[in-house]
């Protein structure tokens, strides 16, 4: 009677094995979902030109911000009145696909009211180059990419489509790989230092190519407390760009893992050193503590800290 239970039990283990694997194997892929809609024919094309199909019909977890036609034809638009899938130079188009995936699985009722991420959009094509952040964002169920569409983001119009390897969330827009002025914008702890970025002209600079990559650590907006603010107000204008540019290190993209020892010159032209996630400033005494590290942007990276530095100011 013992051995017909164990073998009945052994039976039972079976079949349910074999049920769950089939269940899974019936399941679609991401790829398998994509190519039965038609609304996502031009990110399929996408996906078949740049190599990543093999990838996203595979195994692992991902999670796919998926575009449809119209946010696809778009975007070609913005790059020239000719401009489609078929023809878009493929290295750019690549980088641009890969911005729209995680490299995990991530359902909308898994989602903070804001978090990053990283997506697979490598940053450079050095080996090993860390990838583009993304900053995700959730109100009810409303989810916002990037600061949304005003911002080269984005807003989810369907979530959890589910896959067998992950989950797709359909997008209004095509995501634009951010830059230092758009991860900026997204965050609204950084809206103070946006806008003395703003008043003082200094946006371009953090929005483009020349001098980069830009390494800024950036006061979060309770960093601006009244003291600070009446300090800040007070300078000439010169001086409030030379506060503004003592956050900003040029010329390289330091991650938190490889911070240097000793003095780092910033684009003001003096210095300040870091011990841990101290920050030893020029011009005061405080301690300055970096709070969030390695949000990767297109143009160099970002990492918060909860205090203004200041340089020696004339």
């Amino acid at each position: 009677m013992k051995k017909l239970t164990k073998i009945i039990g052994i039976a039972f283990l079976s079949l349910t094995i074999f049920s769950c694997s089939s269940d899974s194997d019936s399941q679609p892929t991401i790829v398998d979902i994509a190519s039965g809609n038609s609304d996502f024919s031009t990110l399929v094309t996408a996906l078949n030109r740049t190599g990543l199909t093999a990838t996203l019909d595979g195994s692992g977890q991902f999670t796919v911000f998926a575009p449809t036609n119209t946010a696809f034809q778009n975007f070609f638009a913005t790059l020239g009145p000719s401009v489609t899938v078929e023809n878009v130079d493929v290295d750019v188009l690549k980088k641009v696909l890969l911005n729209h995936v995680i490299g995990s699985e991530i359902k909308s009722s898994a989602i903070p009211e804001s978090t990053y991420v990283s997506t697979l959009s490598p940053f450079s094509t050095a080996t090993n180059a860390p990838t583009i952040s993304m900053f995700v964002q959730k109100s009810g169920n409303t989810v916002t990419i990037n600061g949304g569409s005003s911002n080269g983001g984005t807003t989810v119009t369907t979530a959890d489509l589910d896959a067998s390897n992950g989950v797709i969330h359909v997008v209004g827009n095509v995501i634009a790989i951010p830059t230092i002025k758009n991860h900026a914008i997204a965050n609204p702890n950084f809206s103070t230092l946006t806008s003395l970025l703003v008043a003082q002209g200094l946006v371009p600079t953090l929005d483009g190519t020349e001098g980069s990559p830009f390494t800024v650590f950036a006061p979060i907006n309770t960093a601006f407390d009244t003291a600070t603010l009446a300090l800040y107000g007070s300078l000439d204008s010169t001086n409030k760009t030379a506060v503004l540019l003592y956050h900003v290190v040029g010329g390289v993209n330091v991650r938190s893992n490889a911070i240097p020892a000793g003095n780092i010159t910033t684009l003001q032209g003096q210095t300040f050193s870091i011990t841990g996630t101290s920050i030893d400033d020029a011009g005061s005494t405080v301690n300055k503590n970096i709070i969030l590290t390695d949000v990767q942007c297109s143009n160099g990276i970002v990492h918060a800290i909860d205090k203004v530095l200041l340089p020696n100011l004339n």
